[in-house]
């Protein structure tokens, strides 16, 4: 019998290798995980394509999207607009897959008040010095913009005992099989399998009964 199906927010500071990780997964169980791709009004970046990375939209069109309620949360960061179209969120879930959410601490808060037993994690690099060499080096973005997100990273850290796993991103592969580990223990908590439970509660009742 299948578990229920886990909604994961994962959120992190830029540069914690939140897309990475999702990547892994996706690519090393994809018949147990569905990601979701957000709408941005930012700009692509170098190899980034719409639809896989992000679907980029305008800001006429992402605020249609807010009108028209397509959207699980929205969220503005360093000068841009992120959210979750809805539909392919519960239509994923509705057919039993684990929905992976990559969005910021504000949008996680907004999708928990929602789902109150979606699985909020944050990757984090192994410290702050190390997050802001990541961010350097990188190289995709200015001086400026970098330090917006150093900035954002403190505000951020600050929302962290919010959720209910700090995963430390040290090594790509094993924070991968980490994370995997987490969402394999939630899908087996019994809240998430109240079918199986009752289903046990009465074949077992039968015994009683002489059976």
């Amino acid at each position: 019998m299948k578990t229920d199906a886990v909604l994961a927010i994962v959120s992190g500071f830029a540069g914690s290798g939140k897309g990475s990780v999702m990547k892994g997964l996706m690519k090393k169980y994809p018949e147990e995980y569905f990601l979701s791709v957000s709408k941005t009004t930012r700009d692509p970046r170098p190899g980034e394509e719409n639809g896989r990375e992000y679907y980029f939209v305008s800001d006429k069109e992402f605020e249609e999207s807010i009108e028209k309620d397509m959207l699980l949360e929205y969220a503005g960061y360093v000068g841009h607009y992120y959210g979750t179209p809805r539909e392919p969120v519960e239509e994923a879930l509705s057919k039993g897959k684990n929905v992976l959410l990559e969005i910021e601490i504000q949008g996680a808060l907004k999708v928990k008040e929602k789902f109150p037993d979606a699985v909020l994690l944050f990757l984090s690099p192994p410290s702050a010095e190390e997050l802001k060499n990541r961010l350097i080096g990188r190289g995709t973005e200015d001086a400026e913009t970098v330090k917006k997100r150093l900035k954002r990273a403190s505000e951020e850290a600050v929302g962290i005992d919010q959720y209910d796993y700090l995963v430390i991103n040290d090594d790509l592969e094993d924070c991968i099989e980490e994370v995997h580990s987490i969402l394999n223990a939630e899908r087996r908590k019994t809240i998430r399998q109240t079918a199986l439970v009752q289903e046990l509660i009465k074949e077992t009742g039968r015994f009683s009964e002489g059976e």
